[in-house]
């Protein structure tokens, strides 16, 4: 039986750009899916295919057991969402703000003007309420738009990269938010260029290339596919590289080989993917210093998230920023008659 949030096969394309191409995915109720990715991957596309945001070309997509081609304003009703940028308005106060979207919600003046308050406290930004949202700051701007998805409690959350521009306090404090969301039943489907928010948060990850699932599992899982553990050794001198690196093949997978071992000649620094953690290490400080080598620095360390994105992709995180523009490109184009449908909808509740 499909999840809480189920696709099937969706395909969506903005001129030559091929955002979306066959994406399937299926998050348990109650559960966390990161979506993992690098820029112009799709992520975001996704996410607003299945908001009811822009319409799909093609494939299927139920989310709360309501399809969402079907029947839009059903599935508007029962999500939550929160977009990579932030979508306030800048001329109300943030209590304003939380208690025009509680209006749209359809709670009484009184249960919005409640729930704001409690929201405001929730997010450290009580002492600012009153004041108007364009005075606020990019984190302070960005905490009032997650504030603003949690006016009500959807069975299903959608949080687009939701704590870019954050603090690590605030980044901290969104994580224990959302762990309660889902404690309490919340299906979330998480975009994010965190590895460390996936693995805090995530049940499941999906990486996403092109506009394709290319690989999925638990953050150990992924991590596994990198190489599982690497050792990285900074020598003293530049002169006993080449020595260190036939060392560390020796200590590598099997099958490693020289070729296996990165080497940055001008930070003197050399890495290995290895297995065995820190009973190996010891080994490699004991073979290292049998011949002679000094070193400066080694460490056992866990694959970063740009060692999974240029083993699953081929590049790192930072790449593709021409497709990710022309993602993003056309779904402005594609989001103008539903920007005009909010701004209306903002109107009469504010009314």
């Amino acid at each position: 039986m499909p999840g809480a949030i189920y696709a099937e096969g969706l395909v969506k394309t903005f001129g030559e750009v091929r955002a979306l191409d066959g994406v399937d995915l299926d998050v348990p109720e109650g559960t966390v899916l990161g979506l993992l990715g690098p820029n112009g991957a799709g992520k975001t596309t996704a996410v607003r295919v299945l908001t009811t945001l822009i319409q799909p070309d093609s494939g299927k997509a139920v989310v709360a057991g309501l399809d969402v081609l079907k029947q839009p304003n059903e599935v508007r009703r029962s999500i939550g969402l929160s977009g990579q940028f932030a979508a306030i308005d800048e001329y109300l106060t943030g209590r304003e703000n939380l208690q025009m979207v509680g209006q749209l919600y359809q709670l009484t003046a009184r249960d919005a003007k409640r729930r704001a308050g409690e929201l405001l406290e929730r997010f450290n930004l009580a002492d600012a309420a009153d004041r108007t949202a364009k005075t606020y700051s990019g984190g302070m701007r960005r905490r009032l738009d997650l504030a603003a998805a949690l006016v009500v409690h959807p069975p299903v959350m959608f949080m687009d990269e939701p704590t870019t521009g954050l603090d690590p306090r605030n980044r901290l404090q969104l994580w224990e938010v959302i762990e309660e969301l889902v404690a309490g039943g919340t299906t979330l489907l998480l975009t994010t260029q965190y590895l460390e928010e996936a693995d805090r948060l995530a049940h499941d990850i999906a990486v996403v290339d092109q506009g394709k699932v290319i690989a999925r599992g638990t953050s150990d899982q992924l991590k596994a596919q990198t190489g599982g553990e690497r050792v990285e050794v900074v020598v003293h001198d530049r002169d006993e590289i080449a020595t260190a690196e036939a060392v560390l093949a020796k200590h590598g997978l099997p099958g490693t080989g020289p070729e296996g071992v990165t080497v940055e000649h001008h930070t003197r620094r050399l890495t290995v993917p290895v297995t065995g953690g820190a009973k190996l290490l010891a080994e490699i400080i004991r073979d290292l210093d049998g011949r002679g080598i000094e070193i400066d620095d080694i460490g056992l360390r866990r694959p970063t998230l740009d060692d999974v994105f240029i083993t699953l992709t081929g590049h790192a995180a930072e790449e593709r920023e021409e497709n990710g523009a022309a993602e993003a490109a056309g779904e402005a184009a594609a989001g103008k008659k539903q920007k005009r449908r909010d701004k209306k909808q903002k109107k009469e509740a504010v009314k």
